[in-house]
């Protein structure tokens, strides 16, 4: 089995990570491409180690300063076009899609459009798209495979029952930085609490979504797309080991659920190797280490994003894209010190009440209705 690779990402912690496991995995798993936004010195090094065919830089103005350090035998795609095109081209049969936030939407498409097995690790891809993007693939034949490790568990342990036999899944959450903060201390967060997670390292906006918990209140949304669930049959649990990574619960009665060390490294290679499994490079549990796994229900009180992702996931249509903008847009504000941390929710909950959703929308209408949610959280931001 060999598969031919294209990073959309590579310089954040996924892509970072999936260079990793294509190492470890040997020759027969070769990046064909690597995509970013902005980091173009990361992507540059990371070119000169993988040597892929392409890579692309969605940042024109970046493309100069890439170029004068790409090998020559490199092809550089240069803008936002240059990711969709990077997405489709016939070189790759597997993509990982880790664009953070809804930059990463065209090419997610494109890719889901030719018809490529898509390792879906922007979570934000479904929450705006998720009624365009799961028709589209039935129709082309594209697989989405989970790179979430959230998601990845779910995918992982419905292998043991159909479909129509689930009853509940659960999706665990660390509960962040602020699990055990009253309500009085998280109104007074600053940005280096809510960057102080316990269990993962990741970057700075998700890892905030993980203080706020609007990271879950995504994931809800996801869920509800990937393994067409009512909503209400997701269900969040806060388990602060971060060892069981999700459950699912069967009509019988038997819950599923998938362990293993919060190491990015194993979902991303199970979405990889798919359906096989191969040896890891990911760091093993150790059972002698464990004494107890907890668990409890998160407060909504304190996390209100919770409730927040119930309603989005029930009004499906755009709401879930102007949640994710106007969440988009209130965290780089809270990380400019504009506003503050319960500001965050606060802010996306009154802009979605504002929206008036669009069922069935093309990607047209999905990007305005994500321009419109940014406009309105800045205008609220300036007011404030």
């Amino acid at each position: 089995m060999s598969k031919r690779i294209t990073i959309l990402g590579s310089t954040g912690s996924i892509g970072t990570n999936t260079l990793d496991v294509t190492s470890a995995l040997g020759p027969a798993y070769r990046v064909v491409g690597l995509g970013a936004r902005r980091r173009w010195r990361e992507l540059a090094e990371q070119a000169r180690s993988v040597r892929p065919p392409a890579v692309a830089i969605a940042d024109p103005s970046l493309a100069g300063e890439l170029r004068a350090v790409l090998n020559k035998d490199t092809e550089l795609l240069v803008g936002p076009e240059g990711l969709v095109e990077l997405a489709r081209r016939p070189e790759a049969d597997f993509i990982v899609a880790a664009i953070v936030g809804a930059a990463g939407l065209p090419s997610t498409v494109a890719a889901v459009e030719a018809g490529k097995q898509v390792g879906l690790a922007n979570k934000e891809a479904l929450v705006v798209a998720g009624s365009l993007i799961v028709p589209l693939a039935r129709r082309t034949g594209a697989t989405l495979l989970p790179i979430d490790s959230e998601h990845s568990a779910v995918f992982q342990a419905m292998a043991a029952g159909r479909r129509e036999e689930v009853r509940k899944i659960y999706l665990t959450a660390s509960g962040g930085p602020f699990r055990t903060w009253s309500a009085e201390d998280i109104a007074k967060a600053t940005l280096q609490d809510a960057l102080r997670h316990p269990t993962w390292s990741m970057g700075p906006k998700i890892t905030i979504d993980s203080a706020t918990m609007m990271n879950k209140a995504l994931e809800i949304i996801e869920a509800r797309w990937l393994f067409d669930l009512d909503p209400d049959s997701i269900e969040v649990l806060v388990h602060p080991e971060s060892i069981i990574h999700s459950m699912v619960e069967f009509r019988d009665g038997s819950v599923i659920a998938q362990l293993g060390t919060p190491d990015m490294r194993t979902p991303i290679q199970y979405a990889m190797t798919y359906p096989q499994r191969l040896e890891g490079c990911a760091r093993r549990l150790d059972f002698s280490t464990l004494r107890r796994l907890n668990f409890e229900p998160p407060d909504p009180a304190r996390f209100p994003a919770l409730t927040l992702g119930y309603e989005v996931a029930r009004a499906g249509g755009t709401a879930g894209a102007v949640m994710n903008a106007a969440n988009e847009a209130a965290v780089e504000a809270f990380r400019e010190e504009k506003i503050g941390f319960p500001d965050i929710v606060e802010l996306t909950a009154q802009v979605v009440a504002r929206h008036k959703v669009v069922q069935d929308p093309d990607l047209e209408t999905l990007l305005a209705a994500d321009a419109w949610a940014r406009e309105q959280v800045a205008g609220i931001t300036k007011q404030r």
